[in-house]
């Protein structure tokens, strides 16, 4: 493996660590080239309780990989979170860098009502 994956997968397990001690709900994303994936994990990690990502139908998207499309699934996991009772979350960046569509889906989930 090459040095920037283990570097992701060492910081991902460091926020994993921290989010069980919380013992809150987790909100974790995935970002591929082309799409941005984010679920909702129960308190334990066992359960996914709501899930959203670019390729959902009902999002009705062009292009996955961009910005926007990264709010819109925000959006989205935010408004399936809150019709769940969860209001408040840990917000897991698998590693990624907070910057661009990691930023993107954070501060949509923050602004439709989630707070983390």
């Amino acid at each position: 493996m090459s040095t920037k994956i283990i570097a992701r997968n060492r910081r991902s397990k460091k926020l994993r660590a921290k989010s069980i001690d919380l013992g809150v709900n987790r909100l974790s994303i995935f970002r591929s080239g082309q799409h941005i994936y984010a679920q909702l994990f129960s308190v334990d990690g066992k359960e996914v309780i709501a899930q959203a990502s670019t390729l959902d139908k009902d999002l009705k998207l062009k292009a996955g990989g961009n910005s926007e499309s990264a709010e819109k699934v925000g959006t989205s996991i935010a408004e399936k979170i809150i019709a769940k009772g969860i209001k408040k979350v840990t917000f897991d960046r698998s590693g990624y860098k907070y910057h661009g569509r990691v930023k993107a889906l954070a501060d949509a989930a923050r602004s439709a009502g989630l707070e983390f």
